[in-house]
Parts: C-alpha cells; structure tokens; sequence
C-alpha cells in the first residue's frame, strides 16, 4: 500500500528557533499525549529533548516533570 506524505508522521531535527524537515511527512506525534500534531500548527518542542508538544500546556506539565 502506497502512502502519501499527508498520511505519515514527518521526521524532524528540532532547533532553538525553528525545525528542520528531515523525512517529508504532514504531523508531528507529541511526546506526551501521541495526539498528531500538523506541521503547520507545530509550535511547541524542546530541543534538548527532541520532542514535540501539543500545546504550551502539555509543554509545561513535561518541563516540570508532571507528563
């Protein structure tokens, strides 16, 4: 079964100001919840941990160690 690049998580190398697509794709899964997350919607992550986050909430609860 063929699929697209809007069917599949995209790979990404996560940076102080920005991303960088490394394996084309249309979402991102966040770290805490698996929820996807759409490139274009993506603003949360943490670099050091190379994870991504659905929203400023869930960001927080994992940066205190609460997720």
């Amino acid at each position: 079964m063929l699929m697209s690049s809007n069917e599949r998580p995209a790979v990404l190398r996560y940076e102080q100001n920005g991303f960088r697509v490394l394996s084309a794709g249309s979402f991102v899964l966040c770290a805490v919840s698996g929820e996807r997350i759409p490139l274009e919607t993506l603003r949360y992550w943490n670099e050091e941990r190379q994870e991504a986050y659905a929203s400023a909430d869930v960001a927080t609860r994992r940066l205190l160690g609460e997720a």
